[in-house]
């Protein structure tokens, strides 16, 4: 803590900037294992996300009004830190997801095999559209790391598939492909 405390110019922007990108990024990427309900891993990375932020605003606040750059410093390390969490959660695509497609009825059968062979489950509903024209709904369930493989398969199928995804928090039944 001493050596944070003695640190001043360019070294100290650098090591302020490098820490409250790493615990922004750990930040983000807690709250979504916490939202999915990963509370092991959800503390832990809380425990070193404050180790962190302790150490960082400590060495930011200590003499502040003589060196406003730490400030600077600081904020840039935050909006670095948010985006990164973010491109990095998006990489891990950590829980669940649920895709919906809205194809004309020929094309309804068709898709549903074609995700069934690359084990997706999939769920077809008839439904009608506009001008009584009869739709397949199909539902897919998966994990969020499947769902641009997913998306190809629907999109080279039948490019004018209507798309919907979104996050599910969870679920009970059914097929996910491992």
């Amino acid at each position: 803590m001493d050596f944070l405390m003695n640190l001043s110019g360019p070294l100290l922007y650098i090591i302020i900037f490098l820490a409250k990108t790493v615990e922004v990024s750990i930040s983000t990427i807690r709250l979504v294992y916490v939202n999915k309900g990963e509370r092991v891993k959800g503390a832990v990375l809380g425990f070193a996300e404050i180790l962190i932020w302790i150490l960082v605003v400590s060495s930011v606040l200590h003499n502040i009004a003589d060196d406003p750059l730490k400030i600077i410093a600081y904020a840039a390390g935050f909006s670095l830190g948010n985006y990164l969490g973010v491109s990095i959660e998006s990489k891990i695509a950590v829980g669940l997801a649920s895709i919906q497609v809205v194809v004309n009825e020929k094309e309804g059968d068709a898709l549903a095999g074609i995700l069934r062979d690359h084990e997706f489950g999939v769920t077809i509903i008839e439904g009608k559209g506009k001008d009584d024209s009869v739709k397949n709904l199909l539902f897919v369930q998966l994990k969020r790391k499947k769902i641009q493989a997913a998306i190809k398969l629907i999109k080279e199928t039948d490019p004018n598939a209507y798309i919907s995804v979104n996050d599910v928090k969870s679920i009970i039944g059914g097929f996910i492909k491992k």
